[in-house]
């Protein structure tokens, strides 16, 4: 089977990857499970809570956003991350530039974000065209004091800060910013550009879970909200109905979409935080990202039936919740 770009479907993850995980440790509260974005240690009197992804997409800010979409995975359990160790792989020829450039890109989302970076590996490897950055995060909590993207229950509202294809939106107006600026206006671009802000969940995710009431969060990345719906929604084994109404689409987003021909609800969507929420908490945690100036919305709700996700058009009309191939990112860059 050949593989689509970017993440490798969920089955072979079940069939292949998860057969293949080397020895059975006690410490392991929480190992590799699908639609989970990292593990729980036991480690003494607390969790450990580790979570590791690479960036592969980007090129301008490759460093910025490995240390934040990281960050983000960790933060997704009610935890504030801590110490990451990196892995950079540069194209043949790099020189010192590049390196110092990335680095300091990290140091720079690192200090903001309060993290430690406390080791990890570079160099030179034949055969890539452009940088890898591969990041690893863990952060600590008093034992049990977390949630994962399997926590859903069901009743539960769905929520969702911010809009959809933030990062996709950030990346396309960055690294194609000369094939875009034929068509669009540069106050738009550098609008588009500007979505990099956002792509940080960590203040979202601990906001929400120290309002009470989460049961799981998750942060769509490859393939858009769709997927992350569909990841949040597979590790809880349940169904879920979203109205597509109420899923924010900046107009940057709508425009640069409609310019490649793609789905913003199929886009990378760093930035987001889909939330898990008791129906009675729901509103207050709303309530409480709008007085930190994040914007959110309960977008759905989950059902028993997990063969039941439902996106329900704006006429009443619905259709079964697509599930992304492959993230649309990756459709923009073929161009």
């Amino acid at each position: 089977m050949k593989l689509p770009p970017g993440k490798i479907p969920v089955d072979i993850l079940k069939e292949v990857v998860f057969k293949n995980l080397g020895a059975e440790r006690n410490e392991v509260v929480l190992g590799p499970t699908a639609g989970i974005d990292g593990a729980v240690l036991d480690v003494g009197t607390k969790n450990a809570i580790v979570s590791m992804d690479p960036i592969t997409g980007a090129v301008e800010r490759i460093g910025w956003e490995a240390v934040n979409v990281n960050a983000n995975d960790v933060a997704t359990f009610g935890v504030e991350p801590a110490f990451l160790f990196s892995c950079l792989l540069l194209p043949e020829g790099a020189d010192s530039k590049i390196v110092e450039t990335i680095s300091s890109q990290m140091h720079n989302a690192a200090k903001e974000l309060g993290i430690a970076i406390v080791g990890g590996h570079c160099e030179s490897t034949p055969g890539l065209a452009s940088p890898i950055v591969v990041c690893c995060i863990m952060g600590l909590t008093e034992k049990g004091k977390y949630v994962t993207a399997a926590g859903a229950k069901t009743g539960d509202k769905l929520i969702l800060t911010k809009s959809a294809g933030i990062e996709g939106t950030a990346i396309l107006a960055t690294d194609r910013q000369e094939q875009l600026s034929k068509s669009f206006n540069p106050v738009m671009l550098e609008s588009a550009k500007g979505f990099y802000s956002q792509i940080s969940v960590v203040k979202d995710a601990l906001t929400a879970y120290k309002t009470g009431g989460v049961h799981a969060m998750h942060d769509p990345t490859e393939g858009g909200i769709l997927n992350g719906i569909h990841e949040i929604a597979d590790a809880a084994g349940l169904g879920v109905r979203v109205f597509e109404e109420k899923i924010t689409v900046e107009p940057e987003t709508a425009k640069i979409c409609r310019f490649y021909e793609i789905d913003p609800l199929q886009l990378i969507s760093s930035g987001a935080l889909l939330i898990a929420a008791d129906p009675e908490a729901a509103d207050g945690i709303v309530e409480s990202l709008c007085r930190e100036h994040i914007y959110a919305d309960i977008i759905g709700e989950f059902n028993p039936s997990p063969h039941k996700r439902l996106l329900m058009h704006p006429d009443g009309m619905a259709d079964m919740l697509q599930r992304p191939i492959s993230d649309h990112l990756w459709i923009a860059l073929s161009h």
